[in-house]
């Protein structure tokens, strides 16, 4: 989830009535003004509301969404600092950013503050299809990540709608999975015929 796509409302309907201990939370603070929404310059504001929109205690991860240089950590120091703290009162329990810059995720995969990372990774690499650098750039960044312990969590798996044919699927998750680049991954899909094709690629490439 994110605050940016206005799906806490959905979720909360999807989660309603399922244990708490079956599911895990996962959103995103956005951290500039624009026209939907004016950000405390923190976090607790953002997580409190958060939790009512959701009729949740707790959110497993919380990142900063959409980090695009590698000064992050300095710019959104009032936000790292509240979700510390919101950690320590286990309001939170894992935080960290989404990355759309090469600066800003080689900062993420060796900051200590960071528990979660958000990386845009395929095969193809590159701007054409939705990366922050050349694929084999980005994996051993990723793979500095995870042996510094961070989960990192794969999106732009299909080069956000690029790499359509079956093939180019294919082989971008068995890129990304041989390679033990990601502990998850996110794929947008629009309906479910198109959850089917990726849970059927995943299990061809598994």
């Amino acid at each position: 989830m994110a605050d940016l796509y206005g799906s806490h409302p959905l979720v909360k309907d999807v989660v309603k009535g399922l244990p708490r201990d079956s599911y895990t939370l996962l959103t995103k603070i956005w951290p500039r003004k624009a026209d939907w929404v004016t950000p405390s310059g923190g976090a607790k504001q953002e997580i409190d509301r958060f939790r009512q929109e959701l009729n949740v205690d707790q959110i497993e991860v919380c990142l900063i969404h959409c980090m695009t240089n590698d000064q992050w950590p300095a710019e959104h120091k009032r936000i790292r600092d509240e979700l510390s703290e919101l950690k320590d009162k286990n309001v939170v329990r894992a935080v960290g950013v989404s990355c759309h810059d090469f600066g800003a995720l080689k900062v993420a995969s060796q900051h200590p503050w960071v528990d979660v990372i958000f990386a845009r990774i395929n095969h193809k690499g590159g701007n054409e299809f939705s990366c922050d650098a050349p694929a084999n750039d980005v994996a051993a960044v990723l793979k500095t990540a995870r042996k510094n312990g961070k989960a990192v969590v794969g999106m732009k798996i299909f080069g956000a709608g690029k790499l359509v044919q079956p093939e180019e699927k294919n082989a971008s998750l068995k890129y990304v999975f041989s390679n033990e680049l990601v502990d998850a991954v996110t794929i947008g899909m629009l309906n479910p015929e198109e959850v089917d094709d990726t849970l059927k690629h995943m299990a061809q490439v598994a």
